[in-house]
């Protein structure tokens, strides 16, 4: 019985979408929407000057559905719409000050982070729920690496201060998004059936 190797790209749920001309800049601005939609559900926190918000889940969640390249155009095209003025940040925040401010590092992690979990997806990882919970970790570990000390730097903070008030408080939350992502994209493509099973293993 053959099995599709590891390293063999696979395609991800978006290469389900019927090909159209129109299709890979459709699937780029929802997924950048969606991102700006999800910012916009968010509870600011006294002692810290990032938020909670939606935000990361569907940074995660668009790049496991879209793969790396079209994920990291998605979150591209977001930060550039919200940079330009349109308000797409968390709170319905705009502009170059804001992007530039305490949250900046976490911004710039959502393109990493978009490669990342993107990849992990390209290699079947979000087949199973385990595989989805390491995938969306490594995304989040990711923001953190590039958010944190961003915000030490911008804030003036130790890198305890900063640990203490830009990820301590977010990692309950972070594992309730790792948990229902680990439910719903393995359960998508029990739905949908996975092409590589069929031998459909190449990205589309």
């Amino acid at each position: 019985m053959s099995q599709a190797p590891l390293l063999l790209p696979r395609p991800v749920l978006a290469d389900l979408v019927p090909r159209t001309a129109a299709r890979g800049a459709v699937l780029v601005v929802g997924g950048a929407l969606l991102t700006a939609a999800a910012a916009q559900v968010f509870v600011p926190l006294p002692f810290s000057p990032v938020p909670i918000s939606g935000q990361t889940f569907a940074v995660l969640l668009t790049a496991a559905a879209l793969g790396p390249l079209r994920a990291l155009a998605s979150q591209g095209l977001y930060l550039a719409l919200a940079t330009a003025g349109l308000p797409f940040y968390a709170g319905g925040e705009s502009g170059l000050q804001y992007a530039a401010g305490a949250t900046g590092g976490y911004l710039i992690g959502f393109l990493a982070a978009s490669v990342v979990v993107g990849a992990c997806a390209r290699r079947g990882l979000d087949r199973r729920p385990l595989g989805t919970a390491a995938a969306f970790a490594a995304g989040s570990l990711t923001i953190y690496a590039l958010g944190v000390p961003w915000l030490a730097a911008v804030e003036g903070l130790s890198p305890g201060e900063a640990v203490r008030l830009g990820l301590v408080p977010f990692l309950v939350g972070d594992a309730l998004k790792a948990l229902l992502a680990a439910a719903f994209l393995p359960g998508a493509w029990a739905l949908v059936g996975d092409p590589a099973s069929r031998g459909d293993v190449t990205a589309r």
